[in-house]
């Protein structure tokens, strides 16, 4: 005989539940629980409910444990911590604001490998995934000329000093 904790659920209880069945957008997963809970409410034990929902026996223990402590709440999945982040809202500070100053000497503009070289401690990768979220362009500017040459700005006066001259 198998050892299983005894489910009794409330009318409440089975509404969500089915309604967690029926509704076309829940979560699998969700689903798979709700079944699990409902049938070990109709007296299932485990393997039986495991066969019928073709998931392990384990899972089914799982759940009606989870259940029988939290109730609804049970079913969610629980808190995981992972692994921390590696990037923080710190990081895409410093990126936009060096994208604010000027490029480096012998560059007419920012490229998203250019600013994690800069950075030094942001891969190019998180770069462009902070200017993807964001919208910026970073070849989309609204000057219509860029130029990499020191000299340009007093070339282009004095080309301009010809025409009004």
């Amino acid at each position: 005989m198998q050892h299983a904790t005894e489910i009794n659920i409330s009318q409440e209880e089975r509404q969500i539940l089915e309604t967690l069945i029926r509704s076309g957008t829940s979560e699998h997963r969700m689903v798979e629980r709700a079944r699990i809970i409902l049938a070990a409410d109709a007296g299932k034990g485990n393997r039986e409910i495991a066969a019928q929902l073709k998931v392990r026996p384990t899972t089914v223990s799982k759940w009606r444990v989870r259940f029988a402590k939290k109730r609804i709440k049970g079913l969610q999945d629980a808190v995981r911590t992972g692994k921390p982040a590696t990037y923080t809202l710190e990081t895409e500070r410093r990126i936009l604001a060096l994208l604010d100053s000027p490029p480096p000497e012998g560059y007419g503009c920012w490229t998203g490998t250019l600013v994690s070289q800069q950075l030094g401690d942001v891969s190019k990768h998180q770069v462009w995934r902070v200017l993807k979220r964001l919208g910026i362009h970073l070849q989309r500017r609204r000057s219509w000329c860029i130029s990499t040459d020191p000299e340009f700005v007093k070339k282009a006066a004095d080309t301009v000093g010809l025409y009004l001259g």
